[in-house]
Parts: structure tokens; C-alpha cells; sequence
């Protein structure tokens, strides 16, 4: 049994192996939401801990808990509070402006023809990054807030593609989700549904059989998950993107850069070579947003270039995500790319190659 699991099974067997809705239930309950729950685990100063969760909860569930290796390794610093969340002010609550781009409650739009729909606020663990540490795990959504949600998207033909967020929606029963989708789907200006979730990397055994077959009844529906190292690709893990792989839902993945976590180019090569290896695409590489209380995570704009740059030409392209970042004020994510293009002179362009070399490229149109 995993290490992390030892003690955490008063009155019911933790099996990691197991996917069902018991056994996601059970591991759920578990999870560790006090300091002193920590301390057999990682002896630390209760005083460190305790004035942070008071403002940003803490949740980490057994089966993520015993992914840690040792402290402040990248799983740690990924779920275990950090007095420097409260210590520096640094960021905004809401850097996105969401709450200025929400119509209703539940509702997040910022683009002409797609929109977020916030309908979960609780997460299997709770990320120390989370760009919406303002509201997860404190805000209840409840069934009002989704009947408004779906009222604002019938109302507004122009939405044609709608993104299920959260907190993670995968933590709503199969009844909730699926009467959500239900109610989505039979939206005629709809066509694509999303879904936005970290529960495969988080708590896997939520991929139920049962949980599977309800999402395929909704194609076309695309699930976007959300890995950041290696550590976080465990047989659980695999095993759950390939119940979803083998039920034709597409998997793209969502990584975020971050200090001390992942931020080095062999850290996200290999990342993204086991991405692809359980059927994952690659598809954004997020610098982090500069959302208060998660300062000590940000990472310099020139090291994400470099560490974006390692990829190309050393990794198929299936394994090479947008670099992106999503500006401040609502201004909507935005790709950064190296330059490439080092000189140019009328139709001749110099360009440099992958491996540093400088390739001219004549653009002039052929003589007739």
C-alpha cells in the first residue's frame, strides 16, 4: 500500500487500484484539510500552515499525497501550503477580470463565441497555483447558479462552444454531470462541449466505467487535463486517460509553468514525451497568472521562452504545446512564439534553424 495511505484507512480499505464510485468516494473523504493531519506525514510547524488555509483551503487526498517523494519535491510544493501565499501581496484576486466578463454568476464570457461555465466549486486536491484561488473550495455553486448558466447560454446564439469548469466538474456526481450536459446538448446553437478537469492526474479512480459512458453520449466532446511533471504520470493515471482515449474523447493537456516545480527544459521535455505516451496531446504551456498569493510560482518571461524553445526540433510536433499566456484585464490568452525570423531583406529571409544554425529562405516569385 502506498505510504500516504498508512493511517488514512480507519474503518475502510483505501485501494488505489480500484476505479469505482466507492472507492473515488472514500479516497475523497480522506483527504487531509488540517495541519496536524500533515504532521505524520511531513513534521512541520503547524504555524506555518494554519494562518494560510485560513484564507486559501487546503485538500489534498490520499492517492496525490502518496505521489510525494519527499518534501518540497514537485508534488509537495504543488498541494502543501506555503506561508510566502499570505506573506507577499503581490498579484491581483482576479488578474483575468472573470468576474467583470461574468453575466451571471456561473457564467464566464470573454470571447465572442464560446463561454465558461462554471459549475463546480470543489477540486480532488487544491492547487497552491490556482488562478482562482479567490473562489475554489468557498463559493458554492448550486442549482440556481446552473439553471442561469444554461438560460444565458440558450439565450445568446452566438455560443458555440461551451467549456465546463471549475473547481473541477468531474467532481459532480454522474447524475449532475450528466444533466448538465443533457441540458447542453440540446442546444441547437451548441456544437462543441468541453471539459476542463484535473481529476486525471489528481484522483484518477473518478474514470469510472460508469462515468465514461455517460461522457461519450455527448460527442463532440473534448476533455482538456492538466499535468505539470513527470511524477504526476503513475499507472492510476494512465489507466484513466486510456478509459477516456478508448471512449473517443480527445485529451489535450494544460500545463503550467512553475518555479521550483517544473521549470527546466528536461523537466518538460520528458513531461511531454509521457503526455503523449498515455494518448494526452500536448496543448497549452501557460506561464502562471499573477494571482495574489502565488508569487513564489511565477516564472521569468525569458525562461519560459527558453524552456518553450528546448522543444522544437527535439520533439515531435505532437509533443509541442503553445506557449501561452493569458493577459491581464480580460484580454484573452495570447500565443508567445521565439524568434525565428532573424533578418530580412526584400524577399530574402533569414531564419534560424533549431539548432542555431542561420538558414536563408528566398521568398521572390519565380520568373515566368
Amino acid at each position: 500500500m502506498n505510504i500516504a495511505l498508512k493511517g488514512r484507512n480507519e474503518g475502510h480499505f483505501l485501494d488505489i487500484n480500484s476505479f469505482n464510485d466507492e472507492s473515488w468516494r472514500i479516497i475523497l473523504k480522506k483527504s487531509i484539510r488540517d495541519p496536524g493531519e500533515l504532521y505524520p506525514f511531513f513534521p512541520m510547524d503547524k504555524a506555518q500552515i494554519e494562518p494560510v488555509i485560513k484564507r486559501y483551503p487546503m485538500k489534498i487526498n490520499p492517492y496525490y499525497l502518496g505521489l510525494i517523494k519527499h518534501r518540497n519535491d514537485p508534488i509537495y510544493k504543488q498541494c502543501v501550503p506555503d506561508i510566502q501565499e499570505i506573506k507577499n501581496s503581490a498579484g491581483e484576486d482576479d488578474p483575468l477580470s472573470e468576474e467583470e466578463s461574468s453575466p451571471v454568476p456561473s457564467i464566464i464570457h470573454k470571447y465572442p463565441d464560446r463561454v465558461l461555465f462554471y459549475v463546480s466549486n470543489r477540486c480532488a486536491m487544491y492547487c497552491r497555483f490556482c488562478n482562482r484561488k479567490r473562489k475554489v473550495g468557498k463559493i458554492d455553486i448550486g442549482k440556481k447558479e446552473i439553471d442561469e448558466g444554461i438560460s444565458y447560454i440558450k439565450s445568446n446564439r452566438n455560443i458555440k462552444d461551451v467549456l465546463l469548469s471549475g473547481g473541477d466538474p468531474l467532481l459532480l456526481s454522474d447524475r449532475q454531470l450528466f444533466d448538465i450536459l443533457s441540458c447542453i446538448r440540446d442546444i441547437s446553437h451548441v456544437n462543441i462541449i468541453r471539459v476542463g478537469t484535473r481529476v486525471p492526474c489528481t484522483l484518477p479512480h473518478r474514470i469510472t466505467d460508469n462515468l465514461v459512458n455517460n461522457l461519450k453520449r455527448f460527442h463532440p466532446l473534448y476533455i482538456n487535463t492538466h499535468f505539470n511533471h513527470p511524477m504526476e504520470i503513475t499507472p492510476q493515471s494512465t489507466q484513466a486517460c486510456t478509459r477516456l482515449a478508448n471512449a473517443g474523447i480527445p485529451l489535450g493537456c494544460q500545463t503550467v509553468l512553475l518555479k521550483g516545480v517544473n521549470d527546466e527544459p528536461k523537466i518538460i521535455k520528458e513531461l511531454m514525451y509521457k503526455l503523449l505516451s498515455i494518448r494526452v496531446r500536448p496543448y497549452y504551456l501557460f506561464y502562471p497568472d499573477r494571482v495574489r498569493g502565488t508569487s513564489h510560482f511565477w516564472v521569468d518571461f525569458q525562461k519560459g521562452i527558453e524552456i518553450f524553445s528546448s522543444l522544437h526540433g527535439h520533439i515531435s510536433g505532437l509533443g509541442v504545446p503553445k506557449l501561452v499566456i493569458d493577459l491581464p484585464g480580460g484580454g484573452g490568452k495570447v500565443p508567445v512564439y521565439p524568434e525565428y525570423v532573424i533578418e530580412k531583406k526584400d524577399t530574402l529571409i533569414t531564419f534560424t534553424s533549431f539548432d542555431g544554425k542561420r538558414i536563408d529562405y528566398n521568398f521572390d516569385k519565380p520568373k515566368q
